[in-house]
């Protein structure tokens, strides 16, 4: 890997990231920031992080490979590269048979775009791929510098490690409620895992392969389901159950803090985490 991320990141959704929260995230120590939700393949948000914070990496969790040419991506990588040189990683993604009418194929157009991002000159080094299964996963580890789960578990990511082998960058996505109340951190979790995510097949199937149950899956998701998902406690426990995905294997773990005021959180969770 050519970007440094740290061992701690954040994940956030596009409509929620500013250049302004970019800025004290990276004053409290995190190394990385990753925006979801689809970000535009012109890079204009991650541009605009980058140019607000010094060295923090700013990765894409993930470019949807059905709704951005890989011509335009990379065109945007490589101007944002000359930029702000090695702090941009590049995760790019298929998303969900639901989102997409004209879904097929998926493997083949995962590698077909990884070859025109091969043909663009992107840095195998400097992209990663959203990978559940092993055959996603083995492709990541052969095409790019990593795996990019979202919605696991520590035990997802030893079986991720497993398939992956050493060397390889696993950087899964972990929801978190700094709250010690569980009736009120599931409260705040649950809708964000059940609408959509519990309603799509790559994630679901996912679930079940790891052992958990159609009932755990339904009406939103049991409180156990719920609890696996999304770490909830006082930031101490919060960053124990992070802190279980590097023992699993991981080499850098992205924090989606859930919740109505996330900078006290992030605050808490850094000192936790002995960020700084």
């Amino acid at each position: 890997m050519t970007v440094a991320l740290g061992t701690f990141g954040i994940w956030q959704r596009q409509d929620q990231s500013s250049p302004e929260l970019a800025a004290r995230i990276e004053e409290l120590g995190y190394g990385a920031i990753w925006i979801g939700g689809s970000p535009p393949g012109d890079l204009a948000q991650i541009e605009a992080l980058l140019d607000a914070t010094s060295h923090i990496a700013v990765a894409t969790g993930i470019v949807n490979m059905w709704s951005t040419p890989a011509a335009e991506v990379a065109a945007a990588y490589h101007r944002i590269e000359v930029k702000h040189p090695g702090r941009l990683l590049l995760g790019v993604g298929i998303g969900h048979p639901e989102a997409i009418s004209d879904y097929r194929r998926p493997y083949a157009t995962v590698v077909a775009y990884l070859d025109a991002l091969d043909a663009a000159q992107v840095p195998v080094d400097r992209r990663v791929l959203a990978a559940l299964g092993p055959k996603m996963l083995a492709l990541a580890a052969e095409r790019t510098a990593g795996a990019h789960p979202y919605l696991t578990t520590p035990e997802h990511t030893r079986e991720a490690r497993a398939v992956l082998g050493d060397g390889v960058l696993l950087a899964p996505e972990h929801k978190v409620v700094v709250d010690t109340d569980p009736e009120r951190a599931r409260a705040i979790g649950r809708p964000v895992v059940a609408r959509p995510y519990l309603g799509l097949r790559n994630y679901t199937s996912n679930l079940l392969r790891l052992g958990w149950t159609e009932d755990d899956i339904a009406d939103g998701g049991s409180d156990r389901l719920v609890d696996a998902l999304v770490a909830h406690g006082d930031a101490g426990a919060v960053a124990a159950r992070l802190a279980e995905h590097v023992s699993a294997g991981a080499d850098h773990v992205c924090a989606q803090v859930l919740g109505p005021e996330p900078l006290p959180a992030l605050g808490a969770l850094s000192e936790a985490l002995e960020l700084r």
